[in-house]
């Protein structure tokens, strides 16, 4: 029989290349135990990626989609709030002036005069709003405030209610001014005539908010208590019964303009459902794609404990063969 044997040296590099292999088993199958996925992607998919990047690609959408949304519901979300600024001080003027304009006393005509251009400046203020650095009612010039002061609206509209007597002929003038192109859209409104292009928020669904401070609600309001602000001015000599009149008229006007407003925010309303529905949607989709990608490259933990104790065993078996080479010599062969 032959004996085929090898050097010390020999036998020496083969141990620790062997403790080498042992220990890189032991190192990915306790990176695996401790993170639950395979180390080898490769040779776990068997060199076939293409399920684990549509996966991929598909989380990568709905992060993009994530953002929208949430950029989509704080711009929607600031815009409901300043809508019920607005119809609070609609409302406000609105029993103000019923009242006030059953009176013909001079003092009660500034009061309501004086509240009128309070309201108008919280209303403006609403109306400037921003949500993430950008306007709310300036259409696709977001990086400008829709409006002017109101100061600014009320010295210009006085300034074509001025000879105006009569109450049609004040409510004539003040409603040319504001429908006209070149008044009230040219020198307060300072934002675009186009509108916000559509916000996506899903894979196969956007919503739009088409609403400027050009809504005919929104100029109704400021157009009636601009009016009311103004028409107390001792500048533009209005007859007290004219304001009386007026103040009654504005006041029944300005209840419509509060249905107009009610429908504008159910339109905003509306749009902020869809886009939670959208978020809701989304992050479903999101928890399944992660599921099934983890289930993907996950390691199964029973497995991979198990073999980490055989290769342990393993590591052990061999330091206990190397210690008893290492104690091998010419004397204890020969006893």
């Amino acid at each position: 029989m032959n004996l085929t044997s090898i050097g010390d040296l020999a036998r020496g590099l083969t141990l620790r290349s062997r403790s080498t292999e042992i220990k890189n088993q032991i190192e990915t199958l306790s990176y695996e135990l401790s993170s639950g996925r395979v180390q080898d992607l490769t040779g776990h998919l068997d060199g076939d990626y293409s399920h684990l990047l549509d996966l991929d690609r598909s989380l990568s959408r709905l992060d993009a989609f994530k953002v929208s949304t949430a950029e989509a519901g704080l711009f929607t979300d600031a815009m409901q709030l300043s809508l019920n600024t607005v119809a609070g001080a609609v409302e406000g003027i609105t029993a103000s002036l019923l009242s006030f304009g059953t009176s013909n006393q001079a003092v009660t005509h500034e009061n309501a005069s004086t509240q009128a251009e309070n309201e108008l400046n919280a209303i403006v203020s609403a109306l400037n709003t921003r949500a993430g650095g950008r306007s709310l009612y300036s259409g696709t010039a977001t990086d400008v405030s829709p409006l002017l002061s109101a100061d600014t609206l009320i010295t210009a509209l006085t300034a074509e209610l001025s000879g105006a007597a009569t109450v049609a002929d004040i409510r004539q003038r003040a409603e040319d001014w504001f429908n006209d192109p070149t008044g009230f859209d040219a020198v307060i409104y300072q934002g675009s005539d186009s509108e916000l292009a559509p916000m996506q928020i899903s894979e196969n669904e956007s919503v739009s908010i088409p609403v400027t401070a050009t809504d005919p609600a929104i100029k109704a309001a400021l157009r009636d208590i601009a009016v009311a602000a103004v028409v107390a001015d001792s500048g533009l000599n209005v007859p007290t019964q004219q304001r009386t009149a007026l103040f009654k008229q504005l006041g029944v006007d300005l209840v419509n303009t509060k249905d107009q407003l009610v429908r504008l925010r159910a339109d905003v309303g509306s749009t902020e459902a869809r886009i939670d529905q959208a978020q809701t949607r989304n992050n479903a989709a999101r928890t399944s794609l992660q599921s099934s990608r983890s289930t993907l490259i996950s390691a199964d933990p029973y497995e991979t404990a198990t073999q980490l104790q055989t290769v342990q065993f393993q590591l052990e078996s061999l330091y206990s063969v190397t210690v008893r080479n290492a104690n091998l010599s010419l004397v204890n062969f020969l006893r």
